[in-house]
């Protein structure tokens, strides 16, 4: 699986699902468990943050370094799977930081997550710059892979959540820590604000090439690829509801919750047919197994020949 050009890239869903474990840690477990709940999530959060970064780095690398060519017409935007993990992560790090009392072990969480944060967004951005060259020479996917335009919205949504949570944290952790100047947890909030509402806004670009792109399919097969309309539209959805918690503005709050119930509707639906599709034994499919079986017979008849 890691050697395959498309399916390895499925292995950085790991730490964006991990992560929203940790989350639920900092929302639920925390607040009801006390002490050790919240030394745990920290444990949890830096193990999520080397497997993230590990991912974000080996994948893209292993993918440079295949012997066989790699064709434009052949990318999908699962190459952005291994990458927004350390989006996510960082985003995770400004909520396990608000839950840490002691304020160094907070302040060296934001850090980290800026780190994260800046290993990941610039790079997806980098990935998308080639996936718009790709959609406007090779045109829009088949329909079996017509759900990946969707992916972008995911650095997009996360990453600008992901900027005012850490600003948010900062803001409260560097006056403690005496970090830089006295008004920098201030500006570091601004400016994540800035920057969440900026990829927001790109984020609508992206939406829409989206949403355009599955009207003109207008049919499509179900397969497993169908649950990538959740991730990047939950992103998005939690990007639009911070914004409208960071402003007096009822319409972002009205848009949030519109987006959140979609994408909880699109759960269900997806969740219902998945299941079907798993107890009828259809719905799962590896292409790279398929790979190794052809690969065992040419060398079966190889050592038949010798």
């Amino acid at each position: 699986m890691i050697t395959h050009p498309t399916q390895s890239m499925f292995i950085g869903t790991l730490p964006m699902g991990f992560a929203t474990i940790v989350n639920m840690f900092c929302f639920v477990c925390v607040p009801a468990w006390g002490e050790w709940a919240r030394d745990f999530t920290w444990a949890m959060w830096i193990i999520d943050a080397v497997i993230a970064v590990t991912t974000a780095l080996s994948l893209p690398f292993l993918l440079m370094s295949r012997r066989d060519e790699t064709q434009l017409s052949s990318m999908t935007a699962v190459w952005l799977l291994p990458i927004v993990g350390t989006v996510v992560t960082a985003s995770s790090g400004a909520l396990v930081a608000e839950i840490l009392p002691n304020p160094q072990h907070a302040l060296w969480t934001v850090i980290v997550s800026y780190v994260l944060w800046g290993i990941g967004l610039p790079l997806a951005l980098m990935v998308m710059v080639i996936y718009l060259q790709r959609l406007t020479l090779h045109k829009i996917p088949p329909k079996a892979m017509i759900v990946s335009v969707f992916l972008p919205l995911g650095p997009l949504g996360q990453g600008g959540f992901g900027a005012m949570r850490l600003g948010k944290a900062a803001q409260a952790i560097f006056p403690k820590t005496n970090t830089l100047e006295d008004i920098s947890g201030q500006v570091f909030y601004s400016m994540g604000f800035l920057v969440g509402l900026i990829l927001w806004s790109f984020g609508l670009v992206w939406l829409f090439f989206a949403s355009a792109s599955i009207a003109r399919c207008k049919k499509f097969p179900f397969n497993i690829g169908w649950w990538g309309f959740l991730f990047p539209t939950g992103a998005y959805a939690s990007c639009t509801c911070q914004i409208g918690a960071e402003l007096p503005s009822a319409f972002f709050r009205i848009l949030g919750t519109i987006i959140t119930l979609c994408v909880v509707a699109l759960w269900i639906a997806i969740s219902m047919v998945t299941l079907k599709g798993v107890m009828a034994g259809t719905i799962f499919h590896a292409p790279c197994l398929a790979d190794l079986r052809a690969k065992e017979k040419e060398r079966g008849v190889v050592v038949k020949v010798v």
